[in-house]
């Protein structure tokens, strides 16, 4: 659940009105929705297929159709700005994985390459997939993402409340 937080974070931050909090819950569930690509692992689709997780679901390319459907669909996110933002929230969730320290990595520009990418640093503990969460690994990795990224999160936070405060 920790990739929801990266747009509900944004959008809080935003200028006050400028996303509206149903298209921030969207875009909550557009940056968490790449995830369900583990039920592939039911259907027997390899982690390294291009469909497996980390795969397609999480590409650039992917959110970013993503958005664009729930856009046209949804009149209350055909504004240029609801779209980026739901586009940025989609395509959030690949870029975090990035900063893992494991797994295959990313495949960010997938359709084009399906090559898996890390970032040039790996901060994030790597999150067990399934029932190994709840666990010491679990919890390791709990208190790497309220590190690397809830922290950063409350910091985007505050600094925008202050720069409201100085602005008026």
């Amino acid at each position: 659940m920790t990739h929801a937080i990266v747009p509900l974070a944004f959008a809080v931050a935003a200028r006050p009105g400028r996303i509206a909090p149903r298209v921030a819950l969207a875009g909550a569930v557009l940056a968490i929705l790449p995830d369900a690509d583990v039920i592939g692992f039911r259907f027997g689709i390899a982690y390294a297929d291009a469909w497996g997780h980390r795969g397609a679901t999480h590409s650039l390319m992917f959110g970013t159709v993503l958005a664009a459907a729930v856009s046209l669909a949804w009149e209350e996110a055909r504004s240029k700005a609801a779209f980026l933002f739901l586009a940025l929230a989609a395509v959030s969730h690949g870029l975090l994985d990035t900063l893992t320290d494991g797994g295959l990595g990313a495949a960010l520009w997938w359709p084009f390459d399906d090559a898996r990418v890390f970032a040039p640093v790996a901060p994030v503990r790597v999150s067990p997939i399934g029932a190994g969460f709840f666990s010491l690994r679990g919890l390791e990795t709990l208190v790497s993402e309220l590190v690397w990224i809830w922290l950063p999160c409350f910091v985007l936070l505050a600094g925008s409340r202050v720069v409201r405060r100085a602005a008026g």
